[in-house]
């Protein structure tokens, strides 16, 4: 089967996952979540931009618009570059024993934890605009955009997992701890921002606002 698993439909992209084979896995799955947040994101204010009521708030969305669908790509390009860092890792492998082997190993592993690091870091880029844009929605897409919010804090999740199952692989365990912790707080300010966006849907569905 070809890496490109992108070009799978939805079906069997969930086969492939399914599928006794490393890849796609975790990483893969997380960058895939990433870019469906960033689509309902999209969606939420495809339908809200171009209203007289919100015309006040047109450049915001402008900005906006184009944050969202280069998040949208960034998180697909994460997919193939997960794939990337698991397969050199597996090439790694095959290495002989000796200082070579465990110098390619730790770039390789140094490499899978780039990966989820950064879709941690889009994905907050993603909440933090999301949110920026709840207060500034088609009260009738709410219901998008906190599904939206709820998807980008599972990506921090799942690229939390990726990197604490990989920082005891690497040779300087004061960076590895350093990792993990920022690794924690990303996830904590992802939860707060989640609760924010929650909050402000809320209000809309309760009728309070």
């Amino acid at each position: 089967m070809s890496d490109d698993f992108l070009a799978l439909s939805v079906r069997d992209f969930s086969a492939a996952t399914a599928d006794k084979t490393p890849t796609p896995g975790g990483g893969s799955v997380a960058g895939a979540v990433g870019m469906l947040a960033a689509a309902l994101g999209e969606m939420s204010l495809n339908f809200t931009r171009g209203k007289k009521k919100f015309a006040e708030h047109e450049a915001f969305y402008a900005g906006l618009a184009g944050r969202l669908t280069k998040a949208r790509e960034m998180f697909a390009d994460l997919v193939a570059d997960d794939v990337a860092a698991y397969s050199y890792y597996q090439e790694t492998s095959k290495l002989p024993d000796g200082p070579d082997k465990q110098q390619a190993q730790q770039t390789a592993t140094a490499a899978a934890i780039s990966v989820p690091r950064e879709a941690t870091a889009l994905a907050l880029a993603v909440l933090e605009d999301l949110q920026a844009l709840s207060d500034k929605c088609n009260p009738w897409l709410i219901t998008d955009l906190v599904a939206a919010a709820v998807l980008a804090a599972a990506v921090t999740q799942l690229s939390d997992l990726n990197v604490r199952v990989n920082v005891p692989s690497l040779a300087d365990q004061q960076a590895g701890a350093e990792l993990r912790n920022a690794s924690k707080n990303d996830v904590g300010r992802a939860k707060a921002l989640l609760a924010k966006i929650e909050q402000a849907g809320d209000a809309i569905l309760d009728g309070s606002q």
